[in-house]
């Protein structure tokens, strides 16, 4: 059983990457969305509504990836 404490870095960097690839997803459905809050950083040419979701994706396979090679180093480290 699990003592109450902080919770692990894996489990903070997995909802973390899970949030990331959420909001990448919704950012490359709905590219003008920035446009729509009235903020236009590229003038019209496209290039931030589809490097955001493409920064996003990044980081969360970046983070999952962390989290990952955590969870198994801590594994092995209870097992062995």
């Amino acid at each position: 059983m699990r003592r109450p404490g902080p919770l692990p870095r894996s489990t903070v960097q997995s909802a973390l990457a899970a949030a990331f690839a959420a909001l990448a997803v919704l950012a490359a459905l709905r590219p003008q969305w920035l446009e729509a809050l009235g903020f236009d950083p590229d003038q019209g040419n496209g290039f931030v509504e589809w490097a955001l979701p493409i920064g996003l994706a990044l980081a969360a396979v970046a983070l999952l990836a962390s989290a990952r090679r955590r969870r198994a180093r801590r594994t092995l480290g209870q097992t062995g």
